[in-house]
């Protein structure tokens, strides 16, 4: 039987007999374990692999020896020569359980891709940790002040101060919303229930709450539509979110005054349903950084944030069948487009 074929595989492929010498070494497996790992050699020879120690594959595995029901050998990361993490999985193939091993098959496959999901991972921790650690350190230094100086602190102070470690509490509970949101939405368990709802007015109760917590001007601005209603099918709590982060988005980094627009898309339209325009006057967003400011935890300058909010919003709009779109406010500044549907855009996917 010839292995040939194995050549086109992107992982390294290694079969030894039945008395532990190389029948097939694929390409990939000899440029990662050098041109010296060929077919006749020994598989102890062939394996130049370690670990930190200086343990070799083959010392550690003995995978001729052990229990006659043995099959294989599970994953595990060694050191290829030039120091590089390779994984290695191998079967151990029998005729029957108890009988001599008849042929060991490997293959290595490159650890780079584990080790990037690694650093995502740990810049994951690193970053909630971070957002995390803000607000409890508020929490803790006023409920800390309050415990010890309670009799001497008038009561404008402790109302000042339980005021405060609200916020701060606040603050943590919207984090870990994020959180569980982007979870949700990077394993595909967003639970969404969608109806009919009118767009106008919960965009305008977002514009007239977030109003309220910002000195920026706001205004809204909606089409006059002569059907009545503008409606959207949409989980009325996720599309007030996702209207919320970006009108926030743009009042903390944005410039100038912010305007919320809400259109009907006219069945003409390629795309019937409602769209929401959010725009300001600041710098806007360089068409490079416009993919990136879509991924989770991008931040830019000084304004704060857990640079979560864009991602949600784009996730949230996909998952109701919509579309997120960045581009230029003319006369300068940013422009924000989401587009929903105003149908079930459920009966059209099945």
């Amino acid at each position: 039987m010839t292995h040939e074929w194995l050549d086109q595989l992107p992982d390294g492929v290694v079969i030894a007999d039945r008395h532990g010498r190389a029948e097939f070494v694929n390409a990939p497996a000899r440029a990662m374990l050098g041109e010296g790992a060929r077919p006749g050699q020994a598989l102890e020879d062939v394996l130049a692999l370690v670990d930190h120690r200086g343990t070799s594959w083959w010392e550690h595995n003995q995978p001729y020896a052990g229990l006659g029901i043995r099959s294989g050998v599970p994953e595990q990361s060694w050191l290829l020569p030039d120091g590089s993490e390779v994984l290695v999985v191998a079967r151990l193939h029998r005729v029957a359980p108890g009988a001599p091993i008849e042929q060991v098959a490997l293959t290595l496959r490159s650890g780079r891709g584990r080790a990037r999901l690694d650093r995502e991972r740990s810049d994951l921790v690193a970053t909630v940790a971070h957002e995390l650690r803000s607000p409890l350190t508020g929490v803790k230094g006023f409920v800390q002040a309050l415990l010890n100086r309670w009799d001497v602190l008038n009561d404008e102070q402790k109302k000042l101060m339980l005021a405060t470690v609200n916020s701060d509490a606040d603050r943590l509970v919207r984090l870990i919303a994020e959180l569980l949101d982007v979870a949700r939405l990077d394993t595909g368990r967003l639970s969404i229930y969608p109806r009919e709802v009118d767009a106008q007015v919960l965009v305008g109760r977002v514009v007239d709450s977030v109003s309220s917590a910002t000195a920026r001007p706001l205004r809204l601005d909606v089409a006059e539509f002569d059907e009545g209603a503008l409606e959207a099918f949409a989980d009325p709590d996720k599309f007030t979110q996702v209207v919320t982060n970006l009108v926030e988005n743009a009042v903390r980094h944005g410039g100038g005054e912010v305007v919320v627009r809400v259109r009907h898309l006219g069945e003409e339209s390629d795309f019937p349903g409602v769209s929401v325009e959010v725009s300001d006057e600041g710098e806007g967003i360089p068409e490079i950084l416009r993919k990136r400011v879509l991924t989770k935890f991008w931040t830019q300058g000084s304004s704060g944030g857990s640079g979560l909010g864009m991602y949600i919003a784009h996730g949230l709009t996909r998952a109701h069948g919509g579309d997120l779109a960045i581009g230029d406010r003319e006369g300068g500044g940013a422009l924000v487009t989401v587009r929903w549907p105003s149908v079930d855009w459920r009966d059209h996917v099945r």
